[in-house]
């Protein structure tokens, strides 16, 4: 997540899958959480005035409906389909990822559109409460407008930072801001803080084609292991 933030933007996705390797999913994503909205302090206060107010508008009432059914779904699936579910969303990232640049390229210019930012918002507070994974829906609604780089950014900045607040209602419903997870949370922010300064210094540094390609590869299969996984816990 620290790299994500440092300049590898989108790496961010593959915590929450790896943190399920040794942890249930929904706790991964609750100890991810602090570290989350402490990186988005910042990051608002960057972009505090660069971002488009309408997109925002659509998006975030169906986002809110998203995290709703997240909520709903996580008090009634066990942690072997939700594993489940964060492979699918890992390995179907990779996908979208490998085939976003042809798509963009066959899409006409798009303008903001209510009934399609409130679909996209809602999957994209749905993929973020299970995995922290809620910008690849971002991406298809609002990539094609073709913003301004500073305003997508942006945009795409405050959209998460007030989706992450609204997460921590329903996760401490559901018992996971314990004492315990946010000892976790809080040991593993100077790591969070350290990679977010290697990501500067390494993006100017290294190859960003083959960093993301190893990346990307090590997402599709740690994706299909957690999908191996909660296929075997579910079937096997």
């Amino acid at each position: 997540m620290g790299l994500a933030k440092g300049g590898f933007s989108g790496l961010g996705l593959i915590s929450i899958p790896l943190l399920c390797l040794v942890m249930p999913p929904v706790q991964a994503a609750a100890v991810m959480l602090p570290i989350l909205i402490v990186q988005d302090a910042v990051s608002v206060w960057a972009y505090r005035k660069n971002f488009d107010r309408r997109n925002l508008m659509l998006l975030l009432p169906g986002c809110v409906v998203g995290i709703g059914l997240g909520w709903y779904f996580a008090t009634r699936l066990s942690d072997a389909m939700v594993l489940l579910a964060v492979g699918l969303v890992a390995v179907g990232f990779v996908l979208i990822n490998w085939r976003r640049k042809a798509v963009l390229e066959a899409a006409a210019q798009l303008k903001p559109s209510a009934p399609l930012g409130f679909f996209w918002g809602a999957v994209a507070g749905l993929t973020s409460f299970v995995a922290h994974a809620g910008g690849p829906p971002f991406q298809v609604y609002v990539l094609p407008q073709r913003l301004p780089p500073q305003l997508y950014a942006g945009t795409n900045t405050m959209f998460f930072a007030v989706t992450n607040l609204v997460k921590l209602g329903p996760y401490a419903a559901l018992g996971q801001l314990s004492t315990g997870n946010l000892a976790v949370a809080g040991a593993l922010f100077p790591i969070a803080i350290a990679a977010t300064f290697a990501g500067v210094w390494l993006v100017r540094r290294v190859d960003a084609n083959r960093f993301y390609t190893i990346v990307y590869a090590l997402t599709f299969a740690v994706g299909l292991k957690l999908i191996w996984d909660g296929s075997f816990r579910l079937f096997g």
